[in-house]
């Protein structure tokens, strides 16, 4: 629980500013632990805690932010008293006159849904688990470097606002990595797993981190022999953890409705999607199902509320291939006039919140991966995003994988290495054939964007997916 008095710092503010339409506070702690071995030593132990507080007035139609991390009464007022005089300052050139209406007034708690509380899970387990990925790794003298990571978050959010607001949230989070490069000569490959997701100790067994690096160290060393991947036009069939990078790049971002407003065009860029496209664009193939879903079970960008107090809903985003709503802020929303969720996120107590993606999913179909790869007559399936390009409207992309197998007459054939592919995003979407029915969640904790920078944790579910006729190519031999 925070160690302050929201109440009198939330009455301040108004006594010292009697024209103060509304205000808020958003309080945050974040403790995150990190522990990372390479080749059966310890290469980091390491804890850092964030705290601090940030205090949002709406002043003449305008929203303004200060943020502290000194918490006494008197912190919390000059903070209050900052903010006040710059979105006064500020006020004459806003982009559009804000109510409190875009501020409601909500009460909720939400936990993350774990079986032991990461406050709970020894330090030691966790790095016993990561000797034990690798030591496993360690299959050959070929496989040059084995390393293994993980990063525990815990962090506790509450927000109040002088309309009757408060919320508190807190969230058990992992991010887990481990990964296995080969090397013979002047060539080398790599090859990983991951996860990550609100968790708590329940995900660090020492079978299951031994078990992932013996199969990509294995996997790593199958890439070293392997042919490099062939060029031109194929079947495509993406695996859920380079479907995630997909979604992400070519659907979460593109449909940020502050990309589309022009507010990141000098840092992060702008979008090809333009406001008359909701309700009308094609976006993709009638099989396209995309959903915004903070509510989701365990994925890494789940929460009841976002930071600016709207609540969190599932909502569609794309329906039968058509594009209907936007990943919009309720102030966003105002602005444009289109529909939008509950996306107002900030990465820390010492930034405003901005228009993020938080879980972004392709819904599920209703093919086995067995079935697309029996369909496919000449193709290749790829594994693991290894690298990725897209332009500053998310248009053009092309991404490079970890791992691929080529798909011979409805056959899976041999593994090939530096497989990569391109395309365009809305022509791309639209050869999506057959979506599977078994969807798999994955996430980042890396997502940039905004001016100062913000890095924050997204969730991406998704089954497996074909695509016909994508330009596939090989990378450097």
């Amino acid at each position: 629980m925070p160690i302050f008095d929201p109440q009198t710092a939330l009455a301040h503010a108004h006594k010292a500013a009697p024209d103060l339409l509304w205000a808020g506070l958003r309080y945050s702690r974040e403790s995150t632990q990190t522990r990372a071995v390479r080749n059966d030593a310890p290469e980091k132990n390491e804890t850092t805690l964030e705290e601090g507080a940030m205090c949002e007035v709406l002043v003449d139609g305008h929203f303004g932010y200060a943020a502290t991390a000194d918490l006494s009464a008197a912190g919390l007022q000059r903070a209050f008293d900052q903010a006040i005089a710059t979105t006064r300052a500020t006020s004459r050139h806003k982009v559009h006159a804000f109510t409190q209406a875009q501020r409601a007034a909500v009460k909720g708690v939400y936990e993350s849904p774990t079986v032991t509380k990461l406050a709970a899970t020894p330090l030691a387990q966790i790095t016993e688990c990561l000797l034990a990925a690798s030591k496993a790794m360690a299959l050959d003298p070929k496989v040059v470097n084995r390393s293994a990571r993980a990063v525990v978050v815990q962090t506790q959010i509450d927000y109040y606002s002088s309309n009757g607001s408060h919320t508190q949230q807190s969230f058990d989070m992992v991010d887990m990595a481990v990964a296995a490069t080969a090397a013979e000569g002047v060539q080398s490959q790599t090859r990983t797993w991951g996860q990550t997701g609100q968790h708590g100790g329940e995900v660090f067994h020492v079978t299951t981190f031994a078990q992932h690096g013996q199969r990509v160290a294995t996997e790593a060393l199958e890439l070293l022999a392997a042919p490099n991947c062939p060029s031109g036009a194929m079947d495509l069939i993406l695996m859920p953890d380079q479907m995630m990078l997909q979604i992400h790049e070519s659907i979460g971002h593109p449909l940020e409705l502050d990309r589309i407003l022009g507010d990141e065009r000098n840092y992060a860029g702008w979008s090809f999607v333009q406001a008359a496209d909701f309700g009308t664009l094609r976006y993709g193939s009638p099989l396209m199902h995309v959903t915004f879903d903070p509510t989701k079970q365990n994925a890494f960008a789940s929460y009841a509320f976002d930071d600016g107090g709207a609540p969190a809903t599932r909502e569609f985003l794309i329906e039968g291939g058509v594009l209907k709503r936007g990943l919009g802020s309720v102030e966003s929303q105002e602005r444009s006039g289109l529909p939008g969720v509950a996306n107002f996120r900030s990465s820390s107590w010492n930034r405003a919140p901005i228009d993020r993606m938080a879980n972004v999913n392709l819904e599920p179909g209703t093919s086995t991966l067995e079935e697309m790869i029996a369909s496919v007559e000449d193709g290749i399936l790829m594994s693991t995003n290894r690298s990725w390009s897209i332009d500053d409207y998310r248009n053009k992309f092309q991404f490079g994988c970890e791992h691929g197998r080529l798909i011979k007459n409805g056959k899976l054939a041999g593994v090939v290495r530096n497989p990569n592919y391109r395309g365009v995003t809305v022509d791309f979407w639209n050869r999506l054939s057959a979506v599977g029915k078994d969807e798999e969640t994955y996430g980042t904790p890396y997502c940039g964007k905004g001016e100062p920078s913000q890095v924050i944790r997204v969730g991406h579910s998704s089954p497996p997916c074909l695509f016909k006729g994508v330009e596939v190519f090989g990378g450097q031999s």
